[in-house]
């Protein structure tokens, strides 16, 4: 290949779905005429003990890495339940996005999710491990069996999806929609709810899940302050909710107890919540689940097909 040849061919993409610019966009409302939707991607976490991935806090250690563990650990007994009163303080719904081996480790947080009205999305067995790797009959298994697994223990069959460190193969959006799931939360490309193409021809919903208003990438990454997430959430928030006078918007709030769930984040957060759920009287703010967002761009989309194609 020349070199004139080499800089103009088109790069390796996707056929998932084409470019469309945000301006150029069929307009349409949340429930009640709002035009911002608000949700909570609440991660409920397991890690293996003494193997496999996780976020770290220190560095890492020779197995067992007890330090890293068991502040991880510390969002599942701690951090959860305080994030859960919050919610409940300020009435606000949660998408819980749950590992299955929390049932095997401690199935009363997940139950307490169940009573408190959260949606429950499918989050892998274990933030222990990468599903990107997988074949595609051991991926495909993962996928039914989490889903089955949830229905069994929670009675309610998740609709949604979200990768266990956003690791994907080139064919999960194909076994989402062929085991049953609506949407998936993994790609960030995005401000609006998109359909993904798949190849049996079922749609997969891509709705929009943060990777900027995310406690992981901007506290444990870059290393910045509780109050500097506070502040981020709450700007974000009066940005969009000013943009969202233009078109219809997605913003998710991405959480996870070991983080957030420490006492001095959680004064922080609590602040920005507050924020947030201060607009609750305006009527141009939808506070609700990702699921909640697929049934509704479902219902639009079969009333106006080529509009959301």
């Amino acid at each position: 290949m020349s070199d004139a040849a080499r800089w103009r061919h088109a790069l390796p993409g996707h056929d998932r779905f084409g470019y469309r610019p945000i301006t150029q966009r069929p307009d349409y409302h949340w429930p009640r005429g709002a035009r911002l939707a608000v949700y909570l991607g609440f991660n409920l976490e397991h890690f293996a003990f003494a193997d496999g991935l996780g976020a770290c806090l220190g560095p890492a250690s020779p197995q067992p890495d007890v330090l890293n563990y068991s502040w991880r650990e510390y969002g599942n007994r701690v951090g959860a339940w305080r994030c859960l009163d919050l919610f409940a303080e300020l009435q606000m719904p949660a998408a819980a996005l749950i590992n299955t081996a929390l049932y095997d480790h401690c199935p009363e947080l997940v139950a307490a999710c169940v009573e408190r009205g959260h949606e429950l999305v499918g989050h892998g067995h274990s933030n222990a491990e990468r599903q990107g790797g997988y074949s595609e009959a051991a991926e495909r298994m993962l996928l039914a069996d989490c889903r089955a697994r949830i229905a069994e223990h929670s009675g309610q069959a998740p609709s949604g999806w979200l990768s266990p460190w956003i690791s994907e193969s080139l064919l999960t959006p194909d076994l989402l929609a062929e085991t049953g799931y609506r949407y998936t939360l993994n790609w960030c490309h995005d401000d609006q709810p998109v359909t993904m193409r798949t190849r049996g021809g079922v749609p997969l919903w891509s709705i929009p899940y943060p990777q900027e208003i995310n406690d992981i990438p901007m506290i444990m990454a870059r290393q910045m302050d509780a109050r500097d997430f506070a502040d981020m959430v709450i700007d974000h928030f009066d940005e969009m909710l000013a943009q969202s006078r233009q078109q219809p918007l997605v913003m998710g709030i991405a959480l996870h107890p070991y983080i957030v769930g420490q006492p001095y984040r959680l004064r922080h957060l609590r602040r920005a919540l507050t924020h947030v759920a201060g607009a609750r009287g305006e009527g141009g703010v939808w506070f609700t689940t990702p699921g909640a967002i697929c049934e509704h761009m479902e219902t639009l989309a079969a009333a106006r097909p080529d509009a959301f194609a």
